[in-house]
């Protein structure tokens, strides 16, 4: 019987150990992923929030979209395609992020806001960024096939800011993947 409770002893100190390693494990984790953001430009620490929206939209058997509007360094909303989860052609990504920032800022206007999205806005997302006069818009891939740029390159705000190719190919590739498998 003492056999018995020496190896269940064991078994149990085995086990805390193991919680220890673990949580020692994920706090030099943490620590790295901190060191290697600090390492990334705000605009490539935004697009990965973007990137993260984008994953959930793939894990939802949506086209991975993902975008982040960011107010005074704060993100006043957050979105990811919605379209076949809820049979709507307009259920884009920025449109529920721009819809989401409006309501957390209770302005229809999002002048002091910037948009990040993975993948180059389509026709009618650029109007809805330009009608809600965002004044700077980040994307990662450019798309030839639907992107605003080939069709109407002048939707946006006339104020707007573009910049083009953050996390360019992490966006490219998560669009490719999806792609492939699914199509």
């Amino acid at each position: 019987m003492n056999n018995i409770f020496a190896i269940f002893n064991l078994h149990i100190l085995h086990m805390q150990l193991s919680v220890l390693h673990y949580e020692i494990i994920i706090v030099s984790l943490w620590l790295i992923f901190c060191v290697m953001l600090t390492q990334l430009s705000s605009d490539e620490q935004y697009m990965l929030l973007a990137l993260h929206e984008a994953e959930l939209a793939a894990a939802e058997g949506e086209v991975p979209v993902g975008c982040v509007v960011v107010c005074n360094n704060r993100v006043v909303g957050r979105g990811h395609n919605l379209t076949e989860t809820l049979q709507d052609v307009t259920a884009h990504a920025e449109i529920q992020a721009i819809t989401a920032a409006a309501e957390t800022l209770g302005a229809k206007y999002l002048v002091d806001c910037c948009m990040y999205v993975t993948v180059e806005p389509c026709v009618m997302c650029a109007g809805a960024i330009g009608w809600s006069q965002i004044r700077r818009l980040v994307y990662g891939a450019s798309d030839e096939k639907r992107g605003y740029k080939s069709y109407a390159p002048r939707a946006l705000h006339p104020k707007c800011e573009v910049v083009e190719g953050v996390l360019e190919d992490k966006c490219r590739e998560l669009m490719k993947t999806f792609f492939s498998q699914h199509r």
